[in-house]
């Protein structure tokens, strides 16, 4: 069920920040359309540490009813408390949600034992499947394989997005696993390799200005086809890379609303792309064909 390009996908608010529910289920139709093979609502590019309870209930139970049966649904529950991201998995499953993404709890910097307890804490309480989320980069916490390994004899833990970028880790994660284990990418810019290195997929910030490209490339690699993977990922290399030219998601936010899918608007602390980088990503749209 979850394999191929899945789209962490940015939430639509009006300038004034309000969450534009309309926008936000013509872009689950948009991306039906376009091919994405899955959805993360309220992820790190849903701004999810500013949408709130309500909204997040919401947002989910309008992807369920919208996308339900044609994509999978995945619900971002993960906290820096144990007992907040119990309280959203179970929340996210009783909306119908098909698994769970749960990040590394931020911050507070738990040892390798901590992080084993509290994704086994919100595994049992999940019904549905779990996808653990590695992402030291911005959370100051590392998953580390030999803790993966432990992680994955629970049965709804079921795969892990790991977004260090770097293959060698995915190979050990995926040789101490087995093939069983499913291993996503979370860096765009290395997907690419890293499917082709055995992982099953990526969930994508640039599958929301891309998603055709982006399934394509991934429906290449996972068919070990290198040469298409490879002319697919020469397109989308500047958008790889300029979409973080300032903290995700605002350039992606803003390149969604160039597009003309959804409304500007961005909630506080983060603010609207500066102006001096809208011609750096304008260009990386134009290069991949998307403008």
């Amino acid at each position: 069920m979850f394999r191929g390009s899945l789209v962490a996908i940015v939430t639509p608010m009006s300038e004034s920040g309000e969450v534009d529910y309309a926008a936000f289920e013509a872009l689950l139709d948009w991306h039906a359309e376009q091919g994405t093979d899955g959805v993360i609502v309220v992820g790190t590019t849903g701004e999810s540490p500013t949408v709130t309870a309500s909204e997040t209930d919401e947002l989910l139970q309008r992807a369920v009813r919208r996308v339900g049966g044609r994509l999978p649904v995945i619900a971002g529950t993960g906290t820096n408390s144990t007992a907040t991201t119990i309280e959203r998995t179970r929340r996210a499953c009783e909306h119908g949600v098909d698994g769970v993404l749960i990040v590394t709890p931020y911050y507070n910097k738990p040892g390798q034992e901590g992080l084993v307890r509290h994704f086994s804490a919100a595994a049992d309480a999940s019904s549905v499947p779990v996808i653990l989320y590695n992402v030291p980069s911005r959370t100051a916490c590392d998953l580390l394989p030999p803790a993966v390994e432990r992680l994955a004899e629970h049965p709804r833990i079921i795969g892990i997005k790991e977004a260090t970028g770097q293959v060698a880790r995915a190979r050990e994660i995926l040789d101490r696993c087995g093939d069983d284990f499913l291993v996503l990418s979370g860096d765009d810019a290395t997907c690419r390799e890293l499917m082709l290195a055995g992982a099953q997929g990526v969930i994508s910030v640039t599958a929301n200005v891309a998603p055709g490209l982006m399934h394509e490339l991934s429906e290449a690699a996972l068919e070990g086809d290198a040469v298409r993977a490879i002319g697919a990922d020469e397109r989308l290399l500047p958008l790889h890379r300029d979409l973080f030219v300032e903290a995700n998601p605002i350039p992606v936010k803003w390149a969604v609303a160039r597009l003309g899918l959804i409304p500007p608007g961005i909630r506080l602390p983060l603010t609207p792309l500066d102006p001096r980088h809208h011609a750096t990503v304008l260009a990386a749209m134009e290069h991949a064909g998307v403008i």
